[in-house]
């Protein structure tokens, strides 16, 4: 039995939209595409975000490969999905992408230099970090990750340095130029970091 309501492919206006014909209507938005509602811009942005994730992905990649550092150590991934895929979400920000990698790795090497490489620790490191990062205005969830990544490897303290603080400022940067890449070249005055996205 068909469900309601017409298909992408039996959508001819919503076809016509996605290929730039200027003959339909800006505000068309798509009945279903891949089971979401977008529109042309919603789209741009997706894809845009997607592109540029790819990029960060890859060079976080050649980065472990020329480096002594391997990739597990590396805790990126996810925040680049959060930045690039959500750039107006409060945890993209950079005081939250920044302050949240810092403030959860110092805890996390803290932790591993009084209790030691231990389970435990690590489990009580994660925790402390999420209370550390909310009570400092930091809380970025994909920095989670930085007290296990520095408990069960027991990191030094370098780690704080390179590859988080360097990484997470280039992350930040890469995503500021990005966002205003990509607001310009789609004229979407909304495609980039909201107001107070250095806050």
């Amino acid at each position: 039995m068909r469900s309601g309501g017409p298909s992408p492919a039996g959508c001819r206006s919503c076809r016509l939209h996605l290929l730039g014909d200027r003959r339909t209507s800006d505000d068309h938005r798509c009945p279903r595409v891949l089971g979401l509602m977008l529109d042309r811009s919603q789209l741009r942005a997706v894809l845009a975000g997607a592109v540029g994730g790819a990029i960060a992905i890859g060079s976080m990649e050649a980065f472990s490969s020329e480096s002594a550092v391997p990739l597990f150590a590396i805790p990126f991934a996810t925040s680049i999905v959060t930045v690039l895929g959500s750039p107006k979400a409060e945890p993209a920000r950079p005081r939250a992408l920044v302050g949240g990698h810092l403030v959860s790795t110092f805890v996390g090497l803290l932790v591993v230099k009084l209790c030691g490489p231990v389970p435990w620790a690590a489990a009580v490191a994660v925790g402390l970090a999420m209370v550390a990062m909310h009570l400092t205005g930091t809380f970025h969830p994909p920095a989670g990750i930085d007290p296990l990544v520095v408990v069960v490897n027991n990191m030094s303290w370098i780690f704080l340095i390179v590859p988080v603080g360097v990484g997470a400022l280039l992350l930040t940067t890469f995503a500021f130029a990005w966002n205003n890449l990509v607001t310009r070249c789609t004229d979407e005055g909304d495609a980039g970091p909201p107001i107070g996205w250095w806050s």
